[in-house]
């Protein structure tokens, strides 16, 4: 166990050294993105938040419109670091934007995903139903029943949240995204937890600053994040995806039940 935790620790520290490098040599492009996210996620809050007070309607069309925008700006983004990655000379910008296709099959995915997830609650619900008929403490059975739920939930979103990837690299649909991001990521779920855990970790640390009323310390780690850890932080989850697909012998169709552990 201990030996399989430092070859996930080193692999974990591979890809940070490989895509802080990728970062030092394309800051600026990929921080222009990255900023462009931001002013698209706070311009629609904001005009989210004027329009409502006028039109409850015109306000959901503009959030739909806006979300649209940012994850295609979002994926964006993926595309043009996997290029970069891939050491694409002339990239240029355009050459990364998704087709409304890829667009359609990722907000599939995404639903496809809340469902599963919805139904994996509903599943642990009614498993421990019976319990509660034998003498099981309701509010005990249904802590454990969501606990365990929330793990569920958790791992099985770690597993597929490489759907994106597979729509903008390989042009698949939803279906086939989720199930190759599923088979891929088997066997590297500690190493994806510790990269979740290592940016985790600086977004606590900006959540104690601003909490314990260190003004300047929140700022700095602010400054940090948003300058830093956000651009780092898109480039680390493509190139993991890059290393993995480097070692995936799988096939273009895996089976579900094949991939689970």
């Amino acid at each position: 166990m201990i030996q399989f935790l430092k070859e996930s620790t080193f692999a974990v520290n591979e890809v940070f050294f490989k895509s802080l490098k990728l970062l030092k040599s394309h800051y600026f492009s990929v921080a222009g993105l990255c900023l462009l996210l931001f002013i698209t996620s706070n311009a629609s809050t904001t005009l989210a938040e004027y329009l409502r007070h006028y039109n409850v309607f015109v306000s959901a069309l503009f959030a739909l419109v806006f979300t649209v925008i940012y994850f295609g700006v979002n994926l964006t983004l993926f595309k043009y670091v996997m290029l970069i990655f891939d050491g694409k000379k002339e990239l240029k910008l355009s050459s990364a934007i998704p087709t409304t296709k890829d667009l359609s099959f990722f907000f599939g995915a995404m639903l496809i995903i809340v469902i599963i997830s919805l139904t994996l609650l509903v599943l642990m619900a009614v498993i421990c139903w019976p319990f509660i008929y034998v003498g099981g403490d309701i509010g005990v059975v249904s802590s454990i029943a969501v606990f365990i739920s929330f793990v569920l939930t958790a791992i099985f979103i770690i597993r597929v949240a490489f759907y994106p990837f597979f729509i903008i690299d390989r042009h698949c649909n939803s279906f086939q995204s989720i199930r190759l991001s599923f088979a891929m990521t088997r066997g590297n779920v500690t190493k994806l937890i510790l990269i979740i855990l290592t940016f985790g970790l600086l977004h606590v640390a900006q959540a104690f600053a601003n909490f314990s009323g260190n003004l300047y310390l929140g700022v700095f780690i602010s400054i940090v994040n948003s300058f830093l850890i956000v651009p780092l932080s898109s480039i680390v989850v493509t190139v993991a995806y890059r290393d993995m697909m480097s070692t995936y012998q799988g096939g273009d169709n895996p089976e579900y039940l094949k991939n689970i552990i």
